[in-house]
C-alpha cells in the first residue's frame, strides 16, 4: 500500500475489519486495501461489553485466521489493552508476535501522548510499521468516561491534532481518527502528510472503516444492538437472513421433512441391503434387550437430572420428553408414599411402646 503518494493523489483508502477465515475472504475479494483484525473481535465475537478483556492470545489467534484467508490487502492488527502500555520493551516483543506469528504487516495502538509517541517511536525503529489511533480510543473509556465523542472544544479538538502530529512525528504510517466532528478531522487531515482513517470522523478523512458485523447488518441479538455505533451506516441485514435460515432449518427437522433421500446421496450396492437385513435378524433378541438395558438406565439418569438435586437447569432433555419428566414424578410420589409408610409404621411403633412401657 503505497500511502503517501495515495494521500497527495487524493486517492481514498478503504478499510474494515475481519476476524476469521471466512470474514478475512469476503474482504479480499471486495478489494478492501485493508483489513483491521480489531480488538473490537472481544465485543462482538467474544460477547464482551468492551474492548478491555481482550488478551493477545485471543488476538495472535484471530489474527492467524485473518492471515489465512487474505493475501492481498494490509493486515493490520490491534494490540490490546496491556500489551504496549508497561514498557516500550514489551510493545516491541508483543508486536514483532503479531508480526512473526500471526503474519500481520502492521500493528495499531491507541493514544497519542507523549508517552505513546515514544512507543511508536521505537517500534518503528524496531522495523515493525505502526498505525495511530486518537480521538475516541476504546481501551481508555475508563478514564474518558465511556465511549464518547472527542474533540468537540476547540481545546479538545486542537489536542486531537497534536496527538495525530506527534504519531506522524515518530513514524506512524497513518492515524485512525475514531468519532470526532467532522471539522476536526478535516484539520487533522489537511494537516498530516500521512493517511487519516475515519470512523466517525466525517468525509474528509483519506479513508474510511468500519466494523464488518455492523455495516453487513451481523448481529441481531440486543447485545450487538446496543453497540452499534450511530455513525455506521447498514449496507446488508445479513443477520436476519441468518436467523431466518436457522430457523427454517429448526422447523424442517422437527416437522421431519428435513433431510429426505434427495439429501442421503450414500447409496448402497445391490444385494448389500439384504445382506444387511439377514445380519440384522441373526442378533435381533440380543439387539432389543440392550436396547431395554440402555432404555432403564438413562431414564434412571434422566429422573435424577430432572430433579435438579444441586440447583441447576435439568437437562435439555427433560423439556424435550415428556416421558422423563412423567417418569421423575412417579419416582418422587413413590418414594413420598415409600416414606409415609415407614413414618407411620414407626409411629405405631413407638406408641406400641409407651403402651407397653406404662
Amino acid at each position: 500500500l503505497e500511502r503517501r503518494p495515495r494521500r497527495r493523489e487524493g486517492k481514498r483508502i478503504t478499510m474494515v475489519t475481519a476476524y476469521s477465515y471466512p470474514s478475512a475472504l469476503h474482504a479480499d475479494l471486495a478489494g478492501m486495501d485493508i483489513i483491521l483484525v480489531g480488538d473490537s473481535v472481544g465485543m462482538v465475537e467474544l460477547g464482551y461489553d468492551t474492548t478491555q478483556p481482550v488478551t493477545m492470545e485471543d488476538m495472535l489467534h484471530h489474527c492467524k485466521a485473518v492471515a489465512r484467508g487474505a493475501s492481498r490487502p494490509l493486515l493490520l492488527a490491534d494490540m490490546p489493552l496491556g500489551s504496549y502500555e508497561v514498557s516500550d520493551e514489551l510493545a516491541l516483543q508483543n508486536a514483532y508476535r503479531f508480526i512473526k506469528e500471526a503474519g500481520m504487516d502492521a500493528v495499531k495502538i491507541e493514544g497519542g501522548g507523549p508517552a505513546r509517541a515514544r512507543t511508536v517511536e521505537r517500534l518503528v525503529q524496531g522495523g515493525v510499521a505502526v498505525v495511530g489511533h486518537v480521538g475516541l480510543t476504546p481501551q481508555a473509556i475508563s478514564v474518558l468516561g465511556g465511549f464518547r465523542a472527542q474533540g468537540r472544544t476547540a481545546a479538545k479538538a486542537r489536542k486531537v491534532l497534536d496527538e495525530a502530529l506527534a504519531l506522524e512525528e515518530a513514524g506512524a504510517m497513518a492515524v485512525v481518527l475514531e468519532c470526532v466532528p467532522s471539522v476536526v478531522g478535516k484539520a487533522v487531515t489537511d494537516a498530516l502528510q500521512v493517511p487519516t482513517i475515519g470512523i466517525g470522523a466525517g468525509p474528509h478523512t483519506t479513508g474510511q472503516v468500519l466494523v464488518y458485523h455492523d455495516l453487513l447488518g451481523m448481529l441481531q441479538h440486543p447485545h450487538h444492538a446496543k453497540f452499534v455505533p450511530r455513525f455506521c451506516k447498514r449496507y446488508a441485514n445479513v443477520g436476519h437472513e441468518v436467523n431466518r435460515g436457522l430457523e427454517h432449518f429448526r422447523e424442517d427437522v422437527l416437522s421431519g421433512s428435513f433431510p429426505t433421500e434427495e439429501y442421503n446421496p450414500y447409496k448402497m450396492a445391490a444385494g448389500e441391503e439384504a445382506k444387511l437385513e439377514e445380519l440384522l435378524r441373526t442378533d435381533e433378541e440380543r439387539r432389543r434387550q440392550h436396547a431395554r438395558d440402555m432404555e432403564r438406565r438413562l431414564t434412571e439418569q434422566d429422573e435424577y437430572a430432572a430433579t435438579g438435586p444441586y440447583g441447576g437447569k435439568p437437562s435439555w432433555l427433560c423439556s424435550e420428553q415428556p416421558r422423563i419428566a412423567a417418569a421423575a414424578a412417579a419416582a418422587v410420589a413413590a418414594a413420598a408414599a415409600e416414606w409415609d409408610g415407614k413414618s407411620t409404621a414407626a409411629a405405631a411403633a413407638a406408641a406400641a411402646g409407651v403402651e407397653g412401657s406404662s
